[in-house]
């Protein structure tokens, strides 16, 4: 039987060398922020060769293409204005973007 683990999202993408290092986060059910929102916490990392994160990355992408086109996401450039400002606004302004990449 093979293990299974839930995450609610990326926290971080590191890069050292050849070596990515993504840590997997979810909310915590006790933790919460001074909104009373939960909290994300680390869960897991996941390590891979930069070469095999460049192909999770394109597969994913390929993935995310067919999302799309099945009409269960939608890319955020394919939304109005108003609603991209809306998402921006419940997010506060925060990025889920790694300090890596800036």
């Amino acid at each position: 039987m093979s293990s299974e683990l839930y995450a609610d999202g990326i926290g971080e993408i590191t890069v050292t060398g050849t070596i990515v290092r993504i840590d997997l986060m979810s909310l915590s059910a006790t933790d919460r922020d001074a909104n009373n929102n939960p909290k994300p916490v680390f869960r897991q990392r996941i390590i891979m060769p930069v070469d095999a994160f460049a192909n999770a990355v394109d597969l994913m992408q390929k993935a995310l293409g067919g999302l799309v086109e099945a009409g269960a996401v939608r890319r955020i450039g394919d939304m109005s204005a108003a609603a991209a400002s809306d998402i921006q606004s419940v997010q506060g302004g925060a990025s889920n973007a790694s300090p890596n990449f800036n």
